[in-house]
């Protein structure tokens, strides 16, 4: 069987759970402080792209089952964008029309074919991994946690996904140039959302060495076969979800 035919079956029982669960209570406002306001608005923007190239990508490759569950993966991530509009919204902000750093990553994304494509997003979605999880721990606000928890959740299925289509496609000398566009996206994310960051308990090298940890743990997966990186029982929304890779968070 194709292995992302078990990506397709789990990407449509997240959608059905999200139907069945509902959005979180935006009617009960959110308090953010201003720089971090200024986070959520930068990562909303990220999460708000239309995904046409990676799904023309997808669709190209030839396997229709990844290509069907990419699209839902994209569903996922505007959907991601959708909540955090809202949140800001509770919060008495706006969204933003645009940011840089995500201009530099939908340029570099773009850039060349597949397989670099799903190298920086997957570099998108450990940096990810690590904003959701402060941004859930670092708050008192339930209304924040809650979203952040149910991002958080689908950025942990997310990165096992990405992970197995590009196992075995990397040679051992890409992996050095990987680690290289890493330490771009750390440093421009850790001088960007350092207040942030602070706001939310977290120091900029805290908070690269636990991306930086994520991401070892994701580069790996994509060598090591003893995991089939294939979809687990997911937990409850805001919850940990054990469908990332076993060495991976």
């Amino acid at each position: 069987m194709n292995a992302f035919t078990e990506w397709v079956r789990d990407f449509e029982d997240q959608e059905r759970r999200r139907r069945e669960t509902g959005d979180p209570d935006f009617a009960r406002g959110a308090v953010l402080p201003p720089a971090v306001v200024a986070g959520v608005q930068r990562f909303q923007v990220g999460e708000a792209g239309d995904g046409a190239n990676l799904i023309a990508k997808a669709t190209r490759a030839g396997d229709g089952e990844y290509a069907a569950a990419v699209r839902m993966f994209v569903a996922e991530e505007r959907n991601h964008a959708r909540m955090l509009a809202l949140l800001l919204r509770s919060a008495g902000a706006e969204t933003i029309d645009g940011h840089w750093s995500d201009a530099v990553f939908v340029r570099l994304r773009r850039a060349l074919g597949l397989r670099l494509e799903l190298m920086v997003l997957l570099i998108a979605e450990v940096v990810a991994l690590g904003y959701y999880r402060a941004l859930r721990d670092g708050t008192a606000d339930p209304l924040v946690s809650d979203v952040a928890g149910r991002i958080l959740a689908d950025e942990r299925r997310h990165v096992p996904f990405h992970c197995l289509r590009l196992r075995g496609e990397l040679p051992r000398p890409v992996h050095g140039v990987w680690w290289v566009l890493l330490g771009g996206a750390l440093a421009a994310v850790c001088w960007d959302h350092g207040p942030a960051l602070r706001s939310l308990g977290v120091t900029r090298r805290g908070f690269a060495v636990e991306v930086a940890g994520l991401f070892k743990a994701a580069v790996a997966a994509t060598r090591d076969h003893r995991d089939d990186l294939l979809p687990r029982r997911p937990a409850k929304p805001g919850g940990t979800v054990s469908g990332a890779p076993r060495r991976a968070p």
